[in-house]
């Protein structure tokens, strides 16, 4: 019998959606990497993007434990001299409502090509609303602590 090796051929991508109200990001984040990953599928193969896609929405009522909202700093860099910017949990979510949420799933991605494309079948939303009803995605619900 021979090894399966999955291909981006034999692959079928099923759409998810998750609602974030009152789950925590660490929680929420593993739960949306191991699906953009494709780990839960028995078809899985490493080198082969077998993730499905993930629609987050209520991405800005997501909930950090403990003072990680005034405690946990971000960073991005201009790249010029002096250029070095740093948002709290709280600013960053005040001013980007959704980017607390990708950096968080992005970092648990591969960061290569193949972690691009798995970051590419990621759409996160602010509010309750999305615009993708039309694949009618399947609810995943994750538990609340």
């Amino acid at each position: 019998m021979k090894t399966f090796m999955a291909n981006n051929q034999t692959v079928e991508r099923k759409w998810y959606v998750v609602d974030a109200e009152g789950v925590t990001l660490g929680r929420l984040s593993t739960v949306v990497a191991s699906l953009l990953k494709g780990k839960g599928k028995p078809i899985y193969t490493p080198h082969v993007n077998c993730g499905d896609y993930v629609i987050i929405v209520n991405a800005d009522k997501v909930v950090l434990t403990g003072k990680k909202w005034d405690d946990k700093k971000y960073y991005s860099h201009s790249e010029y001299n002096g250029g070095l910017r740093t948002y709290t949990a709280k600013e960053l979510m005040a001013k980007f409502p959704t980017r607390m949420v990708e950096k968080a799933i992005s970092g648990m991605l591969p960061h290569t090509k193949l972690g691009d494309q798995m970051r590419d079948q990621l759409f996160v939303y602010a509010g309750s609303e999305h615009k993708h009803q039309a694949q009618k995605p399947e609810a995943v619900v994750i538990e609340r602590k």
